[in-house]
């Protein structure tokens, strides 16, 4: 007969990110054990730089460690998923500026022309063709929506909270970019 307690491996993420806010390293091991390998992938997709994506990871569970405490999870409408995302997106972003800041000439020798943002580095080699080339078209305000909703897969409350604003202007931030997406496609 089992006991009432389920093991780690029977728990679901949002669980685990609890039991790792206590700090059960158990708990932790298994959550990355479920979450690494999509993680990894979903990073590869956005930057072919090995280095940078063991960096992110690092990152990523670093701060899920040291923040599990301060997950809302379910009761504000997101996913341990989606957290966890939303960190390690943020972390890669902040590479990508790292990686810029550290590249670029001294400033009496470097070009007037702006280099493009981090963001816009992620989306060049996630999304090319027509497509690309029709998103990084799209005021930067839309794209930032479209690029959480769609490529990375965050809902409309995740999204919100990634982005910092309130659900309706996503809802129609997204709208607007899918109409300027099929007009500059069609």
């Amino acid at each position: 007969m089992r006991s009432g307690r389920k093991t780690s491996g029977e728990l679901d993420e949002e669980h685990l990110v609890r039991l790792v806010a206590r700090g059960d390293r158990a708990a932790f091991e298994e959550l990355y054990r479920r979450t690494s390998p999509w993680m990894a992938v979903r990073l590869r997709r956005r930057c072919a730089d090995e280095q940078i994506v063991a960096e992110v990871m690092q990152e990523t569970y670093l701060a899920v460690w040291r923040a599990a405490g301060a997950f809302i999870g379910a009761a504000a409408g997101g996913t341990a998923v989606g957290w966890l995302w939303t960190i390690a997106a943020r972390r890669l972003v902040d590479a990508f500026r790292r990686r810029a800041h550290h590249a670029e000439p001294p400033p009496e020798a470097a070009p007037r022309s702006m280099a493009p943002a981090a963001e816009e580095e992620a989306l060049a080699t996630t999304v090319g063709g027509e497509v690309g080339d029709a998103l990084r078209r799209l005021a930067p305000e839309l794209r930032q929506v479209l690029q959480a909703m769609v490529l990375d897969g965050l809902s409309v409350r995740e999204t919100s909270v990634l982005l910092g604003l309130p659900e309706g202007t996503v809802k129609t931030r997204a709208r607007r970019a899918r109409i300027e997406m099929r007009k500059a496609l069609a």
